[in-house]
């Protein structure tokens, strides 16, 4: 979809002034390995327009037995992962050993295995030796959504502010200079480094754990933070766990999206770590191009309200913000909301 968007070249370590900041110092898992054993249709909706510590090693199987569906729509660099190691010269980010690499039906949890039959929808090089978590088995965003997103957010510099496993991570990584990856868990961050590394885009990102409310007030506190400009920041922060389409779900039947039944709707109230209108809000002080990916029962009237549609340009031009809805196969899967210039005919938002 056309080429990147004007923005400022990223220097080199963007983030180092912000990471002395937190206090973090360099926490980009150089040794990952070594932490193992130590830790559409068009409506108007209220300015909304809708469009179509210590760390167990666990067990490792190394059978091959996978799906061949959902194939990557690019060619990729592919790095072959042979007894849990990602190969010669990667050996930093081999994050072997911190979860399980099921590769049958039958060494997954129970609770899981749905999750894990939708495994090439997630990564469609998991065979390669993808890795997630368990909340990373529930919370990833399918390979072919998250192509979607990032071709839509091309730019220089982009933040991924809750990156999880990696899945957007990786996506930005194609479309986008320089990719800033926040989390609040090692073990995900190491996990997301290992994926990247498996899909050849790990030199392209910068991971870093530390919380996203933190990393934005030190960037906002820094004495010229837009001379260090973020250009793009994509919020895919924690829903509640699987059972946010039905409150009263139990865990072993949360019934994640593509699941069926009344559904309850969902509200910026309930994101985590911080309501979502105020974790928007914050957000808007770095730069005004927000992806906010949010669940698909969210009430499409309060995102529209994070828009302040009695501000307008010199020309008359209000700002509305593009909701697009994310389906896979016949199912919803969830709502990608774009504010500033990343929504269509919007392009007068991003700054020449």
């Amino acid at each position: 979809m056309g080429k990147k968007r004007n923005s400022s070249k990223p220097g080199p370590l963007l983030t180092q002034n912000i990471r002395e900041l937190l206090g973090q110092g360099e926490v980009l898992f150089t040794n990952v390995a070594a932490s193992t054993t130590q830790l559409s249709n068009s409506n108007e909706v209220a300015g909304a327009r809708l469009s179509t510590a210590a760390i167990e090693p666990v067990p490792i199987y190394d059978t091959t037995e996978g799906l061949d569906d959902a194939q990557p729509k690019k060619k990729l660099k592919r790095v072959v992962v042979e007894g849990g190691f990602l190969g010669p010269g990667l050996e930093h980010h081999n994050a072997t050993g911190l979860v399980p690499h099921y590769t049958q039906k039958s060494q997954v949890p129970p609770h899981l295995q749905k999750y894990f039959a939708q495994r090439k929808r997630y990564f469609s090089m998991y065979s390669e030796g993808c890795l997630l978590d368990e909340e990373g088995w529930f919370s990833v965003t399918p390979e072919r959504i998250a192509d979607q997103i990032a071709e839509r957010c091309r730019c220089g510099t982009i933040l991924d502010a809750f990156c999880g496993v990696g899945g957007n991570t990786i996506a930005f990584a194609r479309t986008c200079e320089r990719v800033i990856a926040l989390d609040t868990s090692p073990v995900r961050l190491a996990l997301a480094r290992h994926n990247a590394a498996i899909y050849g885009v790990a030199d392209r990102i910068e991971f870093i754990l530390a919380d996203y409310t933190s990393f934005a007030r030190s960037y906002l506190s820094l004495p010229n933070p837009h001379a260090q400009k973020i250009d793009v920041v994509f919020l895919s922060p924690p829903w509640g766990g699987p059972s946010y389409l039905h409150p009263s779900a139990s865990e072993d039947d949360p019934a994640p999206p593509g699941g069926t039944g009344t559904q309850t709707e969902y509200t910026l109230a309930s994101v985590l770590p911080i309501p979502g209108d105020e974790l928007f809000a914050l957000t808007r002080k770095i730069t005004p191009n927000v992806a906010y990916f949010l669940p698909r029962n969210m009430n499409i009237a309060e995102v529209g309200a994070l828009v302040d549609a009695s501000v307008e340009d010199a020309e008359g031009r209000k700002e509305k913000v593009e909701i697009e809805e994310e389906w896979m196969g016949n199912k919803l899967k969830a709502l990608t909301c774009y504010f500033g210039g990343l929504a269509l005919g919007q392009e007068w938002m991003w700054p020449q």
